[in-house]
């Protein structure tokens, strides 16, 4: 599978996109990963008009002028302000594709719980953005097929994708979904855990962005044996008091954040739970052989694995590069989309 560095522009005519609640990723056909900025746009205050998007409009967030209002167009894996969405996406298509948009194909992922009235705002936003034709993957097979699973084969395969806004928890065999969850618990939950936290332990109050930075400092979901190091460390918490509004900081510890996360990581374990429920005894047969394999920016979360594996009794595995395996699963799609064109009902 080619890869190349993020950002840099490409002339295909398809491309892939992981339209993410916190990323954007695209891929190029025939030149791997082209672009990866965050899924925000900086408007003008009243209006549409955007100043912003992508990594220039994240710096914004939290640091706006009462002028400029800085916009997450995705929430929970879907469009949620559809103006800013479509602008956000002819931005990273005009960027990935210089040139030749009006003949552009895409492959979109989206959460396997969205509904057709989310399936047609995103069809809609895309086609306006410049697509010729847009095509629709859900997220865990996207993920399973970009994680390297066989899921052409007779063989049950388990992937837990955990994004920004979204945990895509299925068992795939044959080419299909068998049985799936769709939970609206990932990153920015986790950030908000920790925002909640802060605010009712220590009467201090804090924003995304910082929040985001402890979560990655020092968090995890489990005490992890081959880096003690971790239980050690600390983050100074820079806010603003509750009651007084003075700043103020605070020094955190890993058990603090690791408390902080408990209910959003149980959240998705139940989900994980549920799913190997439903699933057939045979294929469960073969998850419990094989694994399960965690892909998404939540499966760098320190620990994570090992809990799962613990409440499942489940050998737990983090996909090689697994940010990105969503859009490269798309990037096999788009490599193959003459060939597929049928499946997607092209």
């Amino acid at each position: 599978m080619p890869q190349a560095s993020a950002n840099k522009t490409a002339s295909s005519r398809d491309i892939g996109m992981d339209l993410g609640t916190a990323n954007t990723l695209v891929y190029a056909r025939g030149h791997g990963i082209v672009l990866n900025e965050p899924s925000v746009v900086a408007v003008k205050a009243g209006t549409t008009t955007a100043l912003a998007v992508g990594t220039e409009a994240k710096e914004t967030i939290g640091r706006t002028p009462g002028s400029i209002t800085a916009i997450r167009p995705l929430k929970d894996g879907v469009i949620c302000d559809y103006e800013a969405a479509e602008e956000m996406i002819r931005h990273f298509v005009r960027k990935a594709v210089p040139g030749r948009r009006p003949r552009t194909r895409m492959v979109i992922c989206v959460p396997s719980g969205v509904t057709p009235v989310e399936r047609r705002a995103i069809i809609h936003a895309s086609t306006r953005a410049g697509a010729r034709k847009v095509h629709l993957i859900e997220e865990p097979m996207a993920a399973a097929i970009g994680a390297g699973l066989p899921v052409a084969e007779a063989r049950g395969s388990m992937v837990v994708d955990i994004g920004g806004g979204t945990c895509e928890v299925a068992v795939i065999s044959l080419g299909g979904i068998v049985t799936s969850r769709s939970l609206r618990v990932g990153g920015d939950r986790l950030d908000t855990a920790i925002i909640d936290y802060v605010r009712k332990e220590h009467a201090l109050l804090i924003g995304e962005r910082t929040a985001e930075d402890v979560k990655i400092g020092i968090g995890s979901a489990w005490p992890v044996p081959e880096r003690p190091e971790l239980e050690t460390r600390t983050f100074t918490v820079r806010g603003r008091e509750k009651v007084g509004g003075m700043p103020k900081t605070l020094e955190l510890g890993a058990a603090d954040v690791r408390s902080a996360l408990d209910e959003p990581i149980e959240a998705i374990i139940a989900a994980v739970r549920s799913t190997l429920e439903e699933c057939p005894p045979e294929l469960s047969g073969d998850v419990m052989q094989h694994g399960i394999v965690l892909t998404g920016g939540g499966a760098l979360l320190p620990g994570l694995d090992l809990r799962v594996a613990s409440a499942t009794g489940i050998p737990v595995f983090v996909a090689d590069a697994p940010l990105d395996c969503v859009a490269l699963g798309s990037g096999k799609c788009v490599e193959d989309l003459d060939t597929l064109g049928s499946i997607f009902g092209a």
